[in-house]
């Protein structure tokens, strides 16, 4: 999950990963155990996070990238309206901030 391979993932940095999530309340140490245990909220929690970003911010940030081609579908759902103004406002803001591919093609010319 965090994008190292086993050898490159340490003892050190599981136990702070571990401290991280204790003092969020996202897991706990029962006593006298040496396994965690997530709470049931904490697992709500967890849920709609990788929701979150699995399903709304990775569609909007890959809509940033790729260029709408053809016209708009004929039947568009409210749903469909929200993430595309949320994708033209994130492309802007990109530009504003100077991390899109335009705002870097206006800057090398």
């Amino acid at each position: 999950m965090t994008g190292q391979t086993d050898a490159e993932y340490t003892i050190r940095q599981a136990a702070y990963d571990l401290r991280k999530l204790r003092g969020k309340g996202l897991i706990e140490l029962p006593a006298r155990t040496r396994s965690y245990h997530v709470p049931p909220q904490a697992a709500r929690t967890i849920a709609g996070i990788l929701t979150l970003r699995d399903h709304v911010i990775a569609p909007i940030l890959a809509g940033v990238c790729r260029p709408r081609m053809g016209s708009k579908p004929a039947n568009q759902t409210d749903i469909d309206r929200y993430y595309e103004k949320i994708r033209i406002d994130m492309e802007s803001l990109f530009e504003h901030i100077g991390i899109s591919a335009r705002a870097q093609l206006a800057a090398a010319a």
